[in-house]
C-alpha cells in the first residue's frame, strides 16, 4: 500500500475566515434531523447545542488543503469531537468562523489529524470554539507534528459507579439523507452504500455528529435538567459505526464538581453492548 505523504509545514496554519448567517428555518431544519423536539429548537428559535459543528462544516477541507492529499481523503472518519460553548447560537447573528490543522499524530493504521476552529459573533465576542479530529485510514511515513486536542478520557474506574442516567433512542431509516441535508455535511459514506463499501465500510454509516446529538439530547435532559443553555462543553470519541435503523442508548456518571461546574462522562452503546461513543465528557454550568 502507498505511503500517505503528509505536509507538516500546513500545521499551526489557519484559514480565512468564513461567514455564516443564522436564521430560523435552518435551526429548525437541524432540530427536526436530529429528531431534537426541545420547544425553542424546534421552534428555530434557539440552536441546538450541536448546531456549532454546522458554520465550521465547509472549513474542514480547507483546513486540511496541503496537508492530506486529496485521494487519501476519502479514507478519512470522524474520530473526536470537542466542543466549547461560550454563547448560544440565535437567529440573525452572523458568525464568522475560521479553522487551522493544529496537530498530525501517526498510528499503527493511520494519522490522526486536530483540527481547531474558533467561532465569534459579529461583535467579535467568542462564540464556541471546537477540536475536530479527523482519523485517515492511510498508513504514513511522515512523523507527528503539533498539539493534541483536549483530554477527555473517561476513567475506568468511573464506569464501576451507578449510573445516573440513562436513555435509549432508535436511528430512523432515512436519518443520514435528513441529516446530510440539514448540516451540509454531505459525505457519500452517509449517504451511498457502494461508496461506503469501496473504502471499507460495511455500508451506510451514520454521521459521528448526529450520534453525537442523540447522546447529548440525553445529557441534555438528566444532567442539565432539561436546559440546552447550561452545557459548556461537551467532548466525545467515536469508537465504531452506527448504522440507520440501529439502536443506541446513552449512560451518563456524574464525575463531580470541577472549577465551578459539574462534570458527566457518558457513553453510547449498540445492541451489543458494544460502545459506538466513548470517552464521552459533559461540563455543565452550576
Amino acid at each position: 500500500m502507498t505511503m500517505m505523504q503528509v505536509d507538516l509545514q500546513r500545521v499551526g496554519q489557519w484559514t480565512e475566515e468564513r461567514v455564516f448567517r443564522v436564521d430560523a428555518e435552518r435551526l429548525r431544519a437541524y432540530a427536526a434531523a436530529i429528531n431534537d423536539v426541545y420547544p425553542r429548537h424546534a421552534r428555530g428559535e434557539q440552536a441546538s447545542p450541536i448546531f456549532a459543528v454546522v458554520p465550521i462544516g465547509e472549513l474542514l477541507s480547507p483546513a486540511v488543503d496541503g496537508l492530506i492529499p486529496i485521494e487519501d481523503r476519502r479514507w478519512g472518519v470522524h474520530g473526536a469531537q470537542d466542543m466549547f460553548f461560550y454563547r448560544p447560537i440565535a437567529p440573525g447573528m452572523v458568525l464568522r468562523t475560521k479553522a487551522a490543522p493544529i496537530g498530525v499524530h501517526p498510528k499503527r493504521s493511520g494519522a490522526s489529524v486536530v483540527i481547531k476552529t474558533v467561532t465569534r459573533d459579529g461583535h467579535h465576542e467568542l462564540v464556541n470554539e471546537q477540536y475536530v479530529t479527523l482519523f485517515i485510514r492511510r498508513p504514513t511515513g511522515s512523523e507527528g507534528a503539533g498539539d493534541q486536542a483536549p483530554d477527555h478520557i473517561l476513567p475506568v474506574r468511573a464506569k464501576a459507579a451507578a449510573r445516573m442516567a440513562s436513555g435509549a433512542d432508535v436511528i430512523d431509516a432515512d436519518q443520514t439523507y435528513r441529516y446530510a441535508e440539514a448540516s451540509g455535511d454531505d459525505n457519500k459514506i452517509h449517504l451511498d452504500s457502494d461508496f461506503a463499501r469501496s473504502v471499507g465500510l460495511p455500508g451506510i454509516i451514520v454521521h459521528g455528529m448526529c450520534t453525537m446529538a442523540f447522546a447529548s439530547r440525553v445529557v441534555i435532559a438528566s444532567a442539565c435538567t432539561d436546559d440546552p443553555l447550561r452545557l459548556r462543553r461537551l467532548a466525545a470519541r467515536f469508537a465504531r459505526p452506527v448504522f440507520p435503523g440501529q439502536a443506541i442508548t446513552t449512560h451518563i456518571w456524574d464525575l463531580g464538581e470541577r472549577a465551578g461546574r459539574r462534570v458527566y462522562g457518558f457513553e453510547t452503546v449498540n445492541p451489543d453492548g458494544k460502545a459506538v461513543i466513548q470517552d464521552g465528557r459533559a461540563e455543565v454550568a452550576s
